[in-house]
């Protein structure tokens, strides 16, 4: 009767998953052991490092699924810590027994990964890339941001993650979550908010094939990149890290942003990215008294952007969407809860619904493409 209990309580283990690796806790060797007697049940877990910050839900897990097991009364969790054969045996089983490599840039990876680009700063391209990112996890999506604005990265105050640091397995580590959206961004490995990042262009190239090879995203449908304005370093390592990237060119409306936007563009098409298209950002909106539209920022950069990107590239460079002005978009960033989610407007909702639509077509087939089952 005592080892039938055993098995039962083993198998309650099996549904529970490290909140953060996502795997059932015996693949990943984390149940060191289990005894009953008398009804009370008790369970050895081993954490992967110390001070682990999973660990209150963890025992919450645990316990929740120990004690549906019949016969059991009690249960009680002693935690331990995983030696460091244990935990290189873990890294092994998150990157299928390979050495670390880029995920992304491998050929039977089924990641869309999409840039979000701009000519220049201050165009509403990382608010763009939040609210992109929590409409595509709200769809069910596994959707991840790494934030390449190495220099200017606001991703963490936008997805409300401010001074959150990722868990650490020896030299991989695990994205910080924050509205269902997997989060890497350097800020994260500042000592201080306020230090500057001083790196020279090829520390760059290095920087970003870290970020995305040493940490464990799982498995993306989508990961989007918030890549630094202009056309520096970050955006030439990204057409040569992950060729297939694509890119979206968020301006303005001033026609005068036009000219900017579209060298985003051409050092895209320079690296054989595909364009997907252009977001007009800060567009017209209606005047909350009269109605009247008023724009702010002029008109007809977006399109302007949009034509001179169609004639480089030979084939049409859709204009995508314009996200009209509106100062909730500005709140909800200050905020950390992006426009999408705290916002009661259906204008702004139904714009980033029609945008991930746009974007989430696929122009090829995935025929041929192979999908890495394993029976």
């Amino acid at each position: 009767m005592s080892q039938q209990m055993i098995d039962e309580i083993h198998r309650a283990l099996a549904t529970v998953n490290d909140p953060e690796l996502r795997r059932p806790l015996p693949d990943l060797g984390m149940v060191e052991s289990v005894e009953f007697k008398d009804g009370k049940a008790t369970i050895g877990i081993k954490l992967t490092i110390s001070g682990c910050p999973m660990r209150d839900r963890l025992h919450g897990d645990v316990t929740a699924a120990v004690i549906s097991v019949p016969r059991v009364t009690e249960v009680q969790i002693n935690f331990g810590v995983m030696t460091d054969e244990e935990r290189e045996a873990v890294k092994k089983l998150l990157r299928g027994g390979r050495e670390k490599f880029n995920p992304f840039a491998q050929e039977d990876c089924l990641t869309r990964v999409i840039g979000i680009a701009s000519g220049k700063g201050g165009v509403g391209k990382s608010s763009v890339t939040a609210n992109l990112a929590v409409v595509a996890a709200a769809r069910g999506l596994n959707v991840g941001i790494l934030d390449a604005d190495v220099y200017g990265h606001s991703i963490p105050r936008l997805m409300g993650i401010l001074d959150k640091r990722p868990t650490a397995l020896d030299q991989t580590f695990i994205p910080v979550e924050s509205h269902g959206v997997k989060i890497v961004s350097m800020e994260m490995f500042k000592p201080h908010r306020e230090d500057p990042i001083a790196y020279r262009g090829p520390l760059l190239h290095r920087v970003l094939e870290q970020l995305m090879s040493d940490a464990y995203w799982g498995a993306l449908d989508l990961l989007l990149l918030d890549l630094p304005p202009g056309t520096g370093d970050i955006a030439i390592s990204l057409g040569q890290l992950i060729p297939r990237s694509e890119i979206l060119v968020v301006t303005t409306p001033q026609v005068a942003a036009a000219e900017v936007a579209e060298r985003a563009g051409r050092i895209a098409f320079q690296m054989k990215q595909r364009i997907l298209g252009v977001v007009e950002n800060m567009s017209e909106s209606p005047c909350p008294h009269c109605g009247e539209p008023i724009a702010l920022f002029g008109s007809g950069g977006g399109a302007e952007t949009a034509k001179r990107l169609s004639a480089l590239v030979g084939s049409d460079v859709p204009l995508l969407a314009k996200i009209p002005f509106n100062s909730e978009l500005r709140d909800g960033g200050d905020n950390g809860t992006p426009a999408y989610l705290g916002s009661e407007n259906g204008a702004i909702k139904k714009t980033f619904d029609e945008l991930l639509s746009s974007l989430m077509l696929r122009p090829q087939s995935l025929v041929g493409v192979p999908l890495n089952l394993h029976t």
